[in-house]
Parts: C-alpha cells; structure tokens; sequence
C-alpha cells in the first residue's frame, strides 16, 4: 500500500473511532440520566433511545443512493455538519420531548458515514478492500468502547455541580470531537462525480429494485440482519442473565469488555483473509458461530465457559460482519455500490432494533433457553438461505 494510500485510510479511521466516539458518547451512559432528570419516564426514555436507530433504518440506503448520484465527499461533509452541530443542541433542552428530535438528527449523521465510507474504501482499495474495511470498523469499535468510560468519568467528576452541567459536559465532549472529525472531513480530497441523473423518487425505487433483484445482494443483507439480531439480543439480556446467576456489576463489564476487543482486535485480520480467500465460507461460519455461541450461554454457569462463549460470539461476529461488506463490494454494480452499502445498512439495523423485543417477548414467555435458541434458529435458517442463494448456480438479474 502506498503511503498516500496508507495515510488515506488512517484519516477514514480516526474519522470513524472520533465520530462514533461522539454519538456514543452523547447516548451511553448520559442520555437516560440526562431524559430522567429533565422528568421523563421509563416509557419516554426507551422512545428517546429507539429513535437514533430508525434514523439509521429510513436513511442509510437513500443516503448510498444520493452518494452515487452527487459524490461521497458531500454527503461526507453533511454528515460532518450533523457531527458538529447535534451536540450542541442537546444543551438548549428544556422538555425531555425535545431529546426526540435531536437523537434523530444526531442519528443522521451515523446513518450517513457507515454506508459512505464503506463505498469509499470498496472503491479505493479494491485488492484489500477486505483488510482496510476491518481497519476502520475495528477504529470505530474503540471508539465506540472508550465512550462510555468518558462519559461516565465526566459525570462523576462534575456530580458536585448544580444543575445540569455534569450532562452537558458530556455533550461538550462530543462537540469537540465532532468538530475534529468535521475539520478532518475537509481535508478529504474531492472524488469523481457521481451519476448525472436527477434525483427523483423513480431513481431510488430503481435502485431498491437493483439491489433486491440479486439474489446474492438479498442474501448477504439477511446476514447482516441476523448477525445484528442475536447480538442485539446477547448485549440485551446477557446482563441480566449474569445478574440472575448472581455475578457482579464489574465483571459484567469484563465480560462485554472481551467480545468487544475480540471483534475489534481480529477484524483487520479477517478482513484480510476475507481478501485471499472466499469470503462466503467465512460468511457462514461466523453466523453460525456466533448463534451458536449465544445459544448455549443458559447451559453454562461458570465464568470459564462463559468467558469463552463471549470470546467466541465476538468472534463469530467478527468474522462474518467484515466478510458481508467485502462480499458486497465484490458482487455490486460500481456505479450501485452506496446504494448496496446503504442498503445493506438500513437492513442490518433492522435486525438489531427487532432483536431485543422479540427476543425479550420468547424469554418473558419460555425462559432464556428458548429466547437465545430463537437466534440460532434464525442463524441456521439464514445460512442455509445464503448458501442456496450465493452458491447455487443462478441466471443473473436482468436490468431493471
């Protein structure tokens, strides 16, 4: 790799660890404090943490049809726009409704950068697409770990203050690092422009059926939605689990603290072999893994064989999540590749925000036995699904 090459993709990293630093930062564990004492109830205050996703599930796949259309860099620097005033307004809140809002705004801006890098680095470094895609995703989890440990550190240094400066200095905190990321945004070069066609909502519908008419694409995005289903799931009720089996708060942490360092320590390193080898084997097996990882957990009690099954279901997820966009690049039309990206996205998201509730739904119901081999179930058909889709010989989707 050339050294601008190099330079290139530590600038889309720290971009990525600093911008999920920021919207973590602002959720985790500041927000529902910050709800609370503006005087809403539980009810209000899972409404407010629900709305940053959906931001991420309406928007990504428009956001990687307008990139494709307009260019990357200047759906980048609107996203660098949102970074950079969203923490700003959360100092201005006066009623708890108001945090409705600002969290889907604040939302846009991840909805944004996830799909658009993703279609940078597949159209930059098309030989180790696999590795460099791993290399950013692995910054964006260290950011996304060394939030909370910050935020919380901030709210216990200032707990002596009145009002409600402990909350906002939180969010000065993200608004420092949003305008980092927004400075370092600028000083992305310019890419080539997109498609020059005008943005009717014809040519979204056009590029949904691009996208859904190849069965390999559909195929791929049920990975990502079932992958981020059980793990949505694990990070739900795995605490509460532990907290049932009468573990304490700090090694809870510890636990979470693992699958979070063994997703982001090994997903340069599957991605580069995502790179030389055929990503749709690695696909399958981390799902797998990763199900089945989740699934035995209620079979275990001792911190041994659940430390080792939290190792594993990162693992697992790390393993096949880096694989589903390298595979994606390689089978997406160029000039389609946000719109793949996003679309791919707003489907994942999909899994992530259905799994906790219907998780938690079969658990209230059945136990965890039943709630955890809900996922694996989901697993199992979803790979099965990808394997006839992906390895079966198919006539490819005619233009649409």
């Amino acid at each position: 790799m050339s050294l601008t090459d190099r330079a290139y993709i530590i600038q889309l990293s720290v971009i990525g660890f600093l911008a999920i630093f920021s919207t973590t930062i602002s959720k985790n564990p500041v927000l529902p404090l910050y709800a609370s004492s503006l005087g809403a109830n539980d009810a209000l205050i899972g409404l407010i943490s629900a709305i940053s996703p959906l931001a991420g599930i309406l928007l990504s796949f428009p956001v990687g049809v307008i990139s494709d259309r307009l260019g990357r860099r200047r759906m980048l620097l609107f996203a660098g726009g949102v970074f950079l005033i969203a923490p700003l307004l959360y100092l201005f809140i006066t009623d708890p409704l108001m945090l409705i809002p600002v969290r889907f705004f604040h939302g846009m801006a991840t909805a944004i950068l996830g799909p658009v890098v993703s279609a940078i680095i597949a159209e930059r470094f098309s030989i180790t697409k696999g590795e460099r895609i791993g290399q950013y995703s692995s910054a964006t989890l260290y950011g996304r770990t060394l939030a909370p440990l910050v935020g919380g550190l901030l709210i216990s240094f200032f707990a002596i203050t009145p009002g409600l400066f402990r909350y906002q200095s939180v969010y000065l905190t993200a608004f420092i690092a949003g305008l980092i990321v927004c400075l370092l945004i600028f000083r992305i070069p310019g890419d080539k422009k997109g498609i020059d066609v005008a943005l009717t909502f014809g040519v979204f519908v056009k590029s949904l059926q691009i996208f859904w008419a190849d069965s390999r694409l559909r195929a791929t995005a049920y990975v990502d939605m079932g992958t981020y289903f059980v793990f949505g799931a694990f990070e739900t009720f795995f605490p509460v689990y532990l907290v049932s089996q009468g573990f304490e708060a700090y090694l809870i942490g510890i636990f979470f603290a693992v699958q979070v360092l063994s997703i982001a320590l090994t997903k340069p390193f599957f991605g580069k072999m995502a790179d030389k080898k055929d990503p749709r084997y690695q696909i399958m097996a981390g799902l797998m893994l990763l199900g089945v990882s989740v699934f035995l957990i209620p079979f275990c009690s001792t911190i041994i064989l659940l430390f080792i099954l939290t190792l594993a279901s990162g693992l697992g997820m790390s393993l096949s999540t880096v694989a589903t966009t390298k595979y994606i690049a390689d089978i997406a039309r160029k000039e389609e590749m946000g719109a793949s990206m996003g679309a791919l996205s707003s489907i994942m998201d999909i899994g992530h925000s259905s799994g906790p509730f219907v998780t938690g739904v079969i658990i209230t119901a059945s136990g965890y036995g039943m709630g955890f081999l809900s996922g694996l179930l989901l697993a199992l058909v979803i790979t099965i699904y990808f394997g006839m889709m992906t390895f079966v010989p198919k006539n490819m989707p005619k233009e649409v």
